[in-house]
């Protein structure tokens, strides 16, 4: 049996840390940001954040996801069918194994601990039109106000010089998803900024 809560009239966090805890697979919708929704088990529960360890549609190990309670619409836990998910997932031998103890208090730790990590992050913002817009790279620097990132292009190309970001742009930061993977195989290590930027001033 399902259970969906909208969470506008419950605890978020409360339900989040009961999956948590009982290690149920859920399933949360984020219907201002996006269409579709996330599978996964949670893998922390902070003040303003929470980390989903996520399962794709092939039933593969899809990264982890570090969201605002604040964006979570709906959830459902469990997923209605975590049965076959679970027996498909054991089938293949995966587990699920978030970092213990990530920081999810506060975006600045979010984004530290990320970068300790993994090589590449996804860098989540906010846009005009309320969508997230998607930046991959590695975090370079951290300023008192944000952060900068040496991006990696959509055609797998770093960039020579640094992104800035502001701390309180980022909606999601994702680690360990394929699409950033795969970017950073074909691309390779990082260069080096271009002299003079040394990834402290804003872009």
């Amino acid at each position: 049996m399902s259970n969906i809560i909208e969470l506008k009239t419950t605890g978020p966090r409360a339900r989040l840390r009961e999956a948590q805890q009982k290690q149920l697979l859920v399933r949360l919708w984020r219907e201002d940001l996006e269409h579709g929704s996330f599978c996964g088990y949670v893998g922390g529960v902070g003040q303003e954040f929470f980390l989903l360890w996520v399962v794709g549609d092939g039933i593969t190990y899809d990264g982890m996801y570090v969201m605002r309670h604040r964006d979570v619409s709906e959830l459902e836990a469990p997923d209605k069918h975590h049965a076959f998910f679970e027996k498909a997932l054991a089938l293949k031998h995966i587990l699920p194994r978030p970092p213990r103890g990530f920081p999810l208090d506060n975006i600045r730790e979010v984004i530290q601990a990320a970068a300790a990590q993994a090589q590449v992050i996804g860098v989540h913002v906010d846009s005009e039109d309320e969508a997230e817009v998607c930046y991959i790279g590695r975090l370079a620097s951290v300023e008192e106000d944000g952060f900068n990132l040496q991006e990696l292009s959509p055609d797998a190309e770093w960039m020579r010089e640094p992104s800035f970001f502001g701390w309180d742009e980022v909606s999601t930061v994702s680690i360990e998803d394929g699409y950033a993977q795969s970017l950073l195989a074909v691309a390779g290590p990082a260069p080096a900024l271009e002299q003079g930027d040394a990834g402290i001033s804003r872009a």
